[in-house]
């Protein structure tokens, strides 16, 4: 079997893990609180019978629950994900509000984890047992067991309180206009609109949150890719590439990263679907108006369709982001793609 095989196998795959979903969404809607009137309309609302007349036809409560379950998808498909208790906004509009700063926040703590740990655990396994490779390794320690709460509050006392050398929570200082929506990431909205200063002082609010939520994904691709690279380092070939006299920088970069990085993929992929879907400690700490904040508000005020949306938006990234990490397999590994 062939890429393009390997891609359209994954892709019909795809399709029974979303019909799950939204099974598992139908059914809690069903079963918490026992009143799907409640979790549609509202405790309050129910006292208006023409809320609940609306509400019932518009999700055909008074049908039978293979029909409920289908108008529900078709809801779905067109953006129709309830209405907040607390905002009276529909899910959909909120969540599409949301989500670019989360995906702003998520993107830039990946660049830096992986801009500092691939480097640190390439380092660590081509040093092994010597002092980079401690080094390395406590690195990795500090930021696989700093809970962000806890880091996130000592970075913010420290830069922004006492040396003042970075800006406080938030996504923008208030004193600089906010861009205009284009895109819904100030940095490129800013780059668009030729805000060099709005465009800056967005980098800088990045800065911190970045480090914090990006930490502990370092942490695990620094360990996988300096134990993986260790262990393909042992390999035949790779013994056979260094007797046939190839230069050791073409040995690592060409016969043996390639091999090691397939398990490192793996964690990137599942790392960067968890940054995607909101980083909720991350973005309390730093007021950072995402996903992760959204849920935590929803979940406070017992918004049930907000919490519901929420829960739909982070498995389908799930899906999507493996999607994505199951087609690079292929790609690096042609026995993967050839069901071997």
């Amino acid at each position: 079997m062939g890429l393009s095989g390997h891609i359209i196998r994954r892709l019909i795959l795809v399709i029974p893990m979303l019909i799950g979903i939204t099974l598992v969404t139908f059914g809690v809607s069903r079963l918490v609180p026992s009143d799907p009137l409640v979790v549609i309309v509202g405790e309050k609302a129910l006292d208006h019978p023409d809320i609940v007349e609306a509400a019932t036809r518009k999700w055909g409560l008074d049908r039978p629950v293979h029909e409920q379950y289908a108008l529900y998808v078709w809801n779905l498909l067109h953006r129709d994900m309830g209405v907040s208790f607390k905002t009276k906004r529909p899910v959909a509009e909120e969540l599409a509000q949301y989500l670019p700063a989360t995906v702003e926040l998520g993107f830039c703590s990946l660049v830096f984890a992986l801009g500092v740990g691939l480097p640190l655990g390439i380092i660590a396994a081509l040093k092994s047992g010597k002092w980079v490779d401690h080094v390395a390794r406590l690195i990795s320690l500090l930021g696989a067991s700093s809970p962000p709460f806890w880091s996130g509050l000592v970075l913010l006392f420290l830069l922004y309180y006492v040396l003042q050398v970075l800006p406080g929570p938030g996504r923008i200082d208030t004193r600089v206009v906010a861009p205009e929506n284009i895109t819904g990431l100030y940095l490129i909205d800013t780059l668009l609109r030729g805000d060099l200063e709005g465009f800056v002082d967005v980098a800088r609010h990045l800065i911190l949150p970045s480090i914090i939520l990006g930490s502990y994904t370092l942490a695990h691709v620094s360990r996988i890719t300096r134990s993986s690279l260790l262990e393909v380092l042992q390999t035949d070939y790779v013994r056979t590439a260094r007797s046939k006299g190839l230069p050791e920088r073409r040995v690592i970069l060409v016969h043996a990263l390639r091999n090691a990085f397939i398990p490192t993929l793996t964690v990137i992929g599942l790392a960067f679907a968890g940054l995607m879907a909101g980083a909720i400690m991350t973005e309390t700490v730093f007021a950072w108006p995402g996903i992760g904040r959204y849920a935590v508000e929803a979940a406070a005020n017992l918004d049930y369709p907000a919490v519901m949306g929420t829960t739909l938006l982070i498995a389908v990234v799930y899906i999507l982001v493996n999607l994505v990490v199951d087609i690079l397999y292929g790609i690096v590994d042609p026995r993967i793609r050839q069901g071997e």
